[in-house]
Parts: structure tokens; sequence; C-alpha cells
């Protein structure tokens, strides 16, 4: 998400600060490849030429030339605009006084709007909602079977209608079922059309002024670039949204949607959808994304990928072990089976400060295959040798080998990196082994 940008405006600051003394045919210089970097990610030309205004205006002060850090100065000044620029902080949706709330997704043909119905339904079920998946689309074949088997994998209620019925008498009859069954969270999967057209947007505000949704939100596909804010812009003047979800933020997106819909819309983007698996959607948090792109990181979210993993008691006991060496390979094990749960290795990487870019992380990709091959290790390990990686002879060795498909030297590589890792985290001072908050992190 954002390489290329981040990759830039990185290279460009770093330039900034490398002057030392900054003058204001410096930060003009700065800004002209600032705007370039924005332009080539495909943000809006408007909303570019107004975020190098305020910038060069905040920047070219007597405070920000006559600080001891003035390229630092200038780096902070480029963040505050792009957190404004992308809006407001992120909210969890306040759910209405008596339930259900009642959510309505729009979008056209392929911006993902079903995923995205069914991954909110995963949202809202972790808090322990209850959530009913409504299928109103009764023009794309199986629209209504693809949203019932995304429910039956997440256990969650589906409400198709009749054949041949229309979406609002579906609707009508769904709000009606989640009256009399406890629902408290409805979301409706609307139909879409490969373009805006008349008549989709006059269903659509049928089913805004029966229903009053307490929520419409735009479903868009981040990898039409401006395309995707022309539509927001449509679907606004046409019916109203009240925010969107940009999908597909994890394929080939420059990000020129993201850092424009809230300027140019005036609606905030609420999440972000980064991959196809039903737990691949993100809050959308404007300060966070503005601290990636910059290579700042983000360990908020890194933080809150670990507490849906672990409890405050998990952690302690993890920590407990890890300080007393009694942190064996089946631990070991286990860790490796929570980390795979919180994504690939290198979108997990580029949360932390100063790896928000290829070149940042170039020589240090992170092999999820070599996970794999750890996992198969360990698991080729009876009960013993996991519990007292000690005993593991020569001969024990080859038998692992052959029982994992792997060679001696991968045992002897695993085994060596597994007791520096003790010795490490033992040598540790208290503070920087992941108390608080940092604690539920594996390996902390």
């Amino acid at each position: 998400m954002f390489d290329s940008l981040s990759e830039k405006l990185q290279a460009t600051f770093k330039k900034l600060r490398g002057h030392g003394k900054l003058t204001e045919k410096n930060i003009q210089e700065g800004l002209r490849e600032v705007k370039l970097a924005l332009l080539s990610a495909d943000v809006n030309y408007k909303v570019v030429k107004k975020f190098i205004e305020d910038v060069q205006q905040k920047a070219v002060g007597q405070e920000v030339l006559s600080s001891i850090s003035p390229g630092q100065q200038v780096v902070k000044i480029v963040h505050r605009e792009l957190v404004e620029l992308m809006g407001e902080s992120f909210r969890q949706p306040a759910l209405a006084p008596a339930p259900p709330t009642v959510i309505m997704l729009m979008g056209l043909q392929g911006a993902g709007k079903t995923t995205a119905a069914a991954k909110l339904a995963r949202r809202f079920k972790g808090e322990r909602r209850n959530p009913l998946l409504v299928a109103a689309d009764p023009y794309r074949p199986a629209a209504a079977q693809q949203l019932n088997l995304l429910a039956q994998q997440l256990n969650v209620a589906c409400f198709i209608g009749a054949p041949g019925q229309t979406p609002l008498k579906t609707c009508r009859q769904a709000l009606s079922q989640a009256k009399e069954t406890a629902i408290e969270v409805v979301i409706i999967d609307t139909a879409g059309r490969l373009h805006i057209d008349e008549g989709l947007m006059a269903e659509l505000t049928e089913l805004k002024q029966a229903l009053s949704p307490h929520y419409i939100w735009l479903v868009a596909d981040a990898l039409t670039g401006q395309e995707a804010v022309r539509v927001a812009q449509g679907f606004e003047q046409a019916v109203g949204i009240d925010g969107v979800i940009l999908t597909k933020m994890d394929g080939d997106a420059r990000g020129g949607a993201a850092l424009s819909i809230r300027a140019v819309t005036g609606k905030p983007i609420k999440f972000v959808g980064l991959g196809e698996k039903l737990e691949a959607l993100e809050p959308f948090h404007p300060d966070r994304i503005a601290s990636r792109i910059l290579g700042m990181g983000d360990v908020l979210s890194l933080v809150e990928k670990a507490e849906t993993l672990y409890s405050e008691e998990q952690a302690a006991e993890l920590e407990k072990k890890l300080r007393s060496n009694r942190f064996t390979l089946e631990d070991f094990s286990s860790q490796l089976k929570q980390l795979k749960k919180m994504g690939p290795l290198e979108n997990l990487l580029e949360l932390l400060p100063g790896m928000g870019n290829s070149k940042a992380l170039k020589g240090l990709k992170p092999d999820d295959k070599q996970l794999l091959h750890t996992q198969a290790i360990i698991d080729s390990m009876t009960q013993a040798e996991r519990l007292n990686h000690k005993i593991i002879n020569g001969s024990r060795r080859r038998r692992i080998a052959v029982g994992s498909g792997t060679s001696v030297q991968d045992i002897n590589k695993l085994l060596k990196q597994f007791t520096q890792m003790q010795k490490l985290v033992k040598r540790l001072p208290k503070s920087s082994a992941g108390l608080g908050r940092m604690r539920g992190l594996p390996f902390s």
C-alpha cells in the first residue's frame, strides 16, 4: 500500500534534511518533487495543487527556516497536511438505540461489494454483535448464492428474497425478520451496474427513502484510481453517501483514490480491503496511513493485530516463560501459528518505522515459506524433543530431517537460532521486552 509514493517522498525528504539549513528555494524544489510524486500516484490534480500550496505556505515561515531541524519540521507539516487531506480520525460506527442498525452498501459491479458486506459482518460478529446479511441484488447471476456461501463460512444469518422479488420487498422482509430475531446489525448488499445509470440510482434512492438506513457506504475499487473518485462523486450527488470502503488496496493501487476521495467528495474513507480473506478489512486511520507513507511505521495497527490473538493473561504467561528460560519449541510452534494469522510477514514488517518502502525491505524480504519449513521441522519432533531441545542429538536430527523433508543443516540452523533467541530475550531490559500493550506481540 502506497509503496511507490512512500519511496519517492522519503527520498525527497532525505534530500531536504541533507541540506542542514533550508531556504525557500530548497523547499520549493522539494515540494516540486512531492507534487510530481503525488501526481504519479494518481492523486487528483486540484487536490495536489491545494495540498502543495498549503504545505508551502506553512513551510516557508520564519519558524521553520530558522529551526534547528528545518527538514524534520517540513516532514511534520507534510504529515499534518496528509492527515487533514484524508479526513477525520476513524470512529467506530455507533449502533442505533433501537436495533437493528441498518447499513446499506452501494457500488458498481466488480468493486467487491458482496465480499465487503461479508467482511463487515465478520467484524460485527467479532464485536459480539449479531449481524444479518441481506441479498438485495436480483440481477447479477449467483449474487445471492455468493453472499449466502460467505455467510455460511462466518456462521451468520443471510436473508434471500423469493425469485423475481423486488429489492425493496426483500429488504422490508429482512428488516421485519431482524426485529423478530434479535438481529443487531443489518447489512444490505444492493445491486450494482457496470457503470452509473438512472435505473440504478432510482432503485438506490427508493431503498434509501423507504428504509432510512443509518449508514450508506459506497464500496469503490482502489485499483481504478481517479475513476473511483468520479464514481464516489456520482453516487454522492445522485443518492448521498456517508462514507467509503476502498477495496483492493493490497493490489497495485497507487493510492490516488485514498488521497483524493475525501477532498473531492467531502466523505471519509471508513474501511480498506487488503485481500480476499474475510478478515482482510481494516479501519482507515488517516494519521496512521500518513505515518506509513512517510516511513514512520504504524506500530498501533501492529499492536491491534496482535491484541486480537492474545489476551493479557496469555501475553503475560508468554513473557514469563521467555524470561525464565521455559520457552520451548512447543511454545515456539504455537507462536508461529499465531503469527501466520496476523497476515503475510512482509505486510507486518511494513508497519515498523523505517520499513515502509521497498528499498528498506530490500534484502530483508521475509519468506513465508520458511515459516512452513520451520513448522514442518517442529511437527516432525516428538513431544519430548519439543519440550527439551537439548536432547536432540545427531540421530534424532537425521530422523527429524527425513520426517520434515529438510536437511540436518536446516535442523542445526533452527536449533541455533532458537537458542540465540532465548539468550537474547533473557538479556533484554524489562521495558523493551514488550510490556503493556506491546506485550501481545509474538516473540516479544
